[in-house]
């Protein structure tokens, strides 16, 4: 008989106990499944995954706009007057949805384009998208989430992907040594190189935050894990990262610490880091980290702002939330529609006036008149006699430090939540160009919507908005001409009236609270 491995490790008490209790919970969960008629969600991905990868030929159909969704992702075609959208998530109170469908919308021809393509990726939402000019353009796609619709099983996805526009096609890249599975993490292009930051993973057991840093590089198609000196930021996920210069730029974030067994607390970062490159490093491997001041308008504490690069210097941010805790322990989100601009050589922030313009007698109708005979009348109607009563009101001051909330109506009938905003559209005040203070309309606030520039064009598409537990998610889409900051456009009116809430029975809602006493929202992760 051969001799026992001596060196062979032994498990302690708490290890099989670990490994106990995860096989009861895997047992328990496969109970619960089947009760609720899923499937595992490991085999829901491979199964979509084989079947995009048997698909040989490309399916293109013009559309409506995509449905409303939040935590999807926005770029801008490097060559063509587009815009790629892809996945996003929909919850409606009982399901939820998450998608996998690619996008583009013709800036000339204003619209939509469904694109099926040979190989794509499973749905997920929370992930983060690329686009390079290599190869008639190549969109790249690294991580995100998907779950269940029930919301009883989430999977984090550590994979990377790769969309090529010319050819439609998309290919998985496979390659060792990359960052784990994750969502709600950054990242962006700089130097031939994918950087990768942050982040959260979240299996409804454990929940873990990152603030590591890896490379892809897209020469060589290989990963590399970045041990960086310094004091690095606290692991945050939904951060701003942003290339300045030769150097990454993080601000921001969201985080959840455990305070006590089963209690954990969210926290809003507000602190601001440089990443710069050891100049005496010839491997492209050792960078550093170093917390950067910032000046100018203090930026009020969220997450789930949304920010993109405008020029080599210079950043806008849009929207955000903030969780105030009641006396009873009930979050009360401020949400914000303020759009900031960051002065990435001063690292400072300044709240975007717009100069706004003053219209012509009978403008606004000639307008509309214009708008509905290229789009169907009922998304883009504006209440005639509501718009006049705010033309003809007296200008009010707001405060320019609180979010304007658009007017809001709830009812409750037979459990179905509707939310209606009124016709009035969310305004807050400009000064315009003759120092005379004017109503100009702003999207309403939301977070996490997408944000991208394109020939100049600030656009801005999608989001959510919270009333406390309901989420409402935004299909509307404006644009914002950057060289003349006049005001926002309404490409695509949102009728939010049209969204129903299906409220869950108290029960469910019990079960729900069992175990989950977070004192601080987990809604902006993603973004």
């Amino acid at each position: 008989m051969g001799k026992k491995d001596k060196n062979k490790k032994k498990l302690s008490g708490m290890v099989k106990t670990a490994i106990k209790t995860e096989k009861k919970l895997s047992a328990k969960q496969k109970k619960e499944l089947a009760a609720l008629g899923e499937e595992d969600i490991e085999k829901v991905i491979a199964d979509i995954e084989r079947e995009e990868a048997r698909r040989q030929r490309v399916v293109e159909i013009v559309i409506e706009p995509p449905s409303r969704r939040v935590n999807f992702s926005l770029v801008a075609h490097p060559f063509k007057d587009e815009l790629i959208m892809f996945g996003g998530e929909f919850h409606d109170g009982q399901k939820t949805t998450v998608y996998g469908d690619l996008f583009t919308y013709n800036l000339n021809k204003k619209e939509w384009t469904v694109i099926k393509a040979p190989g794509a990726p499973p749905p997920r939402c929370g992930h983060q998208a690329i686009i390079t000019s290599t190869n008639k353009g190549e969109m790249w796609i690294f991580g995100g989430e998907f779950s269940s619709p029930s919301e009883s099983q989430f999977y984090h996805y550590k994979d990377l992907w790769v969309y090529r526009t010319g050819e439609k096609k998309w290919e998985k890249i496979v390659s060792p040594g990359g960052p784990s599975a994750r969502s709600g993490h950054r990242m962006i292009h700089m130097k031939k190189k994918l950087i990768v930051f942050g982040g959260f993973y979240d299996n409804l057991r454990d929940c873990k935050y990152y603030n590591d840093i890896h490379m892809f590089n897209l020469e060589t198609y290989t990963w590399h894990k970045i041990e960086c000196a310094g004091n690095p930021p606290a692991p945050r996920s939904g951060c701003i990262m942003l290339p300045v210069s030769e150097k990454v730029l993080i601000y921001g974030g969201y985080s959840k610490d455990k305070i006590k067994a089963e209690v954990d607390k969210g926290q809003v970062h507000t602190d601001m880091f440089l990443l710069s490159q050891d100049k005496n490093d010839q491997t492209g491997l050792k960078w550093k980290w170093v917390l950067t001041k910032q000046s100018g308008l203090k930026c009020s504490p969220r997450c789930g702002m949304t920010g993109v690069l405008v020029q080599p210097h210079l950043a806008y941010a849009f929207g955000g939330v903030f969780d105030n805790i009641d006396d009873d322990e009930e979050l009360q989100g401020t949400f914000y529609n303020d759009l900031l601009s960051l002065d990435l050589e001063k690292f400072q922030w300044h709240e975007v006036t717009l100069t706004g313009k003053r219209e012509q007698p009978g403008q606004r109708k000639k307008e509309k008149a214009q708008k509905e005979d290229q789009t169907d009348e009922s998304s883009l109607h504006e209440d005639k006699e509501s718009f006049n009563n705010r033309e003809n009101s007296e200008t009010e001051v707001i405060d320019s430090n609180k979010p304007v909330q658009p007017p809001i109506i709830y009812t409750d009938e037979d459990d179905v939540f509707t939310l209606t905003v009124s016709s009035s559209a969310p305004c807050s005040t400009q000064t315009n160009n003759t120092g005379k203070a004017e109503n100009l309309f702003v999207p309403s606030p939301r977070i996490n919507p997408g944000l991208v520039v394109k020939n100049n064009i600030l656009y801005l598409y999608g989001g959510m908005y919270e009333v406390g537990d309901k989420q409402f998610t935004f299909n509307d889409f404006y644009s914002l001409d950057c060289r003349k900051m006049d005001e926002w456009k309404t490409i695509i009116h949102d009728d939010l009236s049209l969204q129903e809430w299906n409220n869950t029975s108290s029960s469910d809602s019990e079960d729900d609270d069992d175990g989950d006493d977070d004192t601080n929202s987990n809604s902006s992760d993603n973004e």
